[in-house]
């Protein structure tokens, strides 16, 4: 992928796709793949925002049973499958535990009865060859094998545990870059830090947006025949610019967090906790009186999520706060006591905003949008040659993505299906991936070590070895960025020459796994920034401003 805002600038697309996130990313891998020409724009860094806040759960939608809502069961364990075909080196099935109590809403006897429907609904979910890939039925077990799994839960009235199946997403960044990569490989365009600042408009007609280089601060107008609007929390914004009734709309959001611990506080399986906060979801048919509070372990640590709380500000000023975590933390250790979680010991947070459903926020409760909104701005506003897609769950963004292009290539009068379902990604034509996995560490590719091997395929897959390629250039670029951590001087050359890597925190927060889940220590930034400062041209004072600014982004704010 090369970044060239003047070249944007230079023909009539068939589609223009503002925004840069898993929705808008899916969205070009999908136009790309039907034939179209596609340009995309991302006003700060491709997954810089709600895409990249994510507890990595690729769910089938269990909870979906409390409003009887098989239609999106079904998508879900649908779409599940999916991601792991088309994305097997970083989609990966993980063991749920939720214990069960007493013998009402929350027993054996119903969650039994929960998960005999839950496999009944997907049951083509092994519809894969590759036997890593196999989700196993569910199943409950008893109150001494729960303990066992969780030692410290709650016993008061524990009577035993329920186990189900999902999927666990490896980086969810390297997804989005995967489906990027693919675009650009078929011919789409695409762009970071080019914001779009107004929409190009012909009486009622969009004919594409003008974007403003954040690099150089010069102007460029993009034509396109239909202009895609997947903008995220920026959608009222965005849509603001046509004025009524187009602005009209506003669309309400949640602020989410998820915070990431510094130890494993439960090995092997994802664990919902039900949380000693009263919370009651008015749409659920069966209501527990409570909302499920969710750890998985993810590599050497544990995610902890998800809370919501209303957001009504502007999305450019979004921030956690110290309350946020605090608050967050509090609910976690009344729900699992035994874990005594410490503040000092939660090293980051991920955060972002989603849709919520504005009539349902009683007593300070966030109800989610249930459903994406999918607008043909034709029909509903007289405003032609404009879509907007905002969407709820990473799960279903391919799907809700393809309804989107679905729409576009009616509207532009051509015959053309999506391929997303089928289309292999990038680094994804892996057949069995444990195999794969074991005959790559054999060959110990550059002399690295077994666990580096590991971590390239798992972020890479079979396109590991493009990355590693600079070595022969180098071979200083196969070393380590951080001597704790497998992240190799290479990935982040790699992040700038091919993925438009621009800033510090570019590589260290999307591009490679170095700062994931927390500051990276102060010689590893230096390393990275004076790799960055040989590829980009900064000078000293450069080198120091991106690292402060990449070190500020692991600080919540003041109150």
């Amino acid at each position: 992928m090369k970044r060239n805002i003047e070249k944007l600038s230079t023909k009539t697309y068939d589609l223009l796709i503002i925004g840069g996130g898993i929705y808008g990313a899916w969205a070009a891998w999908d136009a790309a793949l039907r034939g179209l020409s596609v340009a995309l724009v991302e006003k700060n860094d491709f997954a810089g925002a709600t895409s990249a806040n994510s507890l990595k759960i690729i769910h089938g939608g269990l909870r979906y049973l409390q409003h009887a809502d098989i239609k999106r069961m079904r998508e879900s364990i649908h779409e599940r499958m999916v991601l792991m075909r088309v994305a097997p080196h970083l989609v990966h099935p993980l063991p749920c535990i939720m214990p069960t109590y007493g013998h009402g809403l929350k027993g054996k006897e119903l969650m039994s009865i929960a998960l005999f429907l839950n496999d009944a609904v997907g049951f083509d979910r092994n519809g894969l060859q590759d036997p890593q890939k196999r989700m196993p039925a569910g199943r409950v077990i008893s109150r001494k094998q729960t303990l066992q799994i969780l030692p410290g839960i709650d016993e008061s009235g524990l009577t035993g545990g329920a186990i189900w199946y999902d999927c666990q997403i490896h980086n969810s960044e390297r997804l989005l870059l995967a489906l990027l990569h693919g675009a650009s490989e078929h011919g789409a365009e695409i762009a970071n830090y080019a914001p779009a600042i107004r929409f190009l408009k012909e009486g009622n007609k969009i004919y594409g947006v003008q974007v403003q280089d954040s690099l150089s601060g010069k102007n460029a107008d993009i034509r396109a025949r239909m202009v895609l609007n997947t903008s995220g929390p920026w959608v009222n914004s965005v849509l603001g610019q046509l004025g009524d009734p187009v602005a009209s709309r506003n669309f309400k959001f949640s602020k989410a967090m998820n915070l990431v611990v510094n130890r494993k506080l439960i090995d092997k399986y994802g664990v919902g906790v039900p949380s000693k906060y009263e919370f009651k979801d008015e749409d659920a048919l069966i209501n527990k009186g409570s909302r499920l509070l969710f750890m998985t372990p993810w590599r050497k640590y544990t995610l902890i999520g998800t809370t919501h709380v209303p957001y009504d500000g502007d999305p450019n000023d979004f921030a956690i706060t110290e309350k946020d975590v605090q608050e967050f933390l509090d609910e976690f250790n009344q729900a699992y006591p035994a874990l005594g979680v410490k503040r000092d010991e939660v090293i980051f947070f991920y955060g972002g905003l989603l849709p919520m459903d504005p009539t349902a926020n009683k007593n300070g409760h966030v109800t989610l949008t249930k459903q994406y909104h999918l607008i043909d701005h034709a029909k509903e506003d007289g405003i032609s040659s404009l879509v907007t897609v905002l969407g709820v769950k990473y799960t279903t963004a391919r799907d809700v993505a393809e309804k989107s292009i679905d729409l576009v290539v009616e509207k532009l009068r051509q015959r053309t299906k999506g391929r997303t379902e089928i289309e292999i990604v990038p680094g994804g034509n892996i057949t069995r991936f444990g195999e794969f996995l074991g005959e790559e560490i054999t060959k110990r590719p550059w002399g690295l070590e077994a666990e580096v091997v590991e971590h390239m395929v798992y972020n890479y897959g079979t396109r590991y070895p493009h990355v590693l390629n600079v070595i022969d250039e180098e071979i200083a670029l196969r070393e380590r960025l951080d001597p704790a951590q497998e992240v190799l001087a290479a990935e982040a050359v790699y992040s700038v020459r091919e993925e438009m890597a621009l800033t510090l925190a570019d590589v260290v927060r999307r591009r490679t796994e170095l700062g994931a889940a927390g500051c990276p220590p102060a010689a590893a930034l230096e390393k990275t920034a004076r790799l960055l400062a040989r590829e980009l041209g900064w000078d000293e004072a450069k080198i120091s401003e991106e690292i402060e600014a990449t070190r500020a982004l692991y600080q919540t704010q003041p109150n």
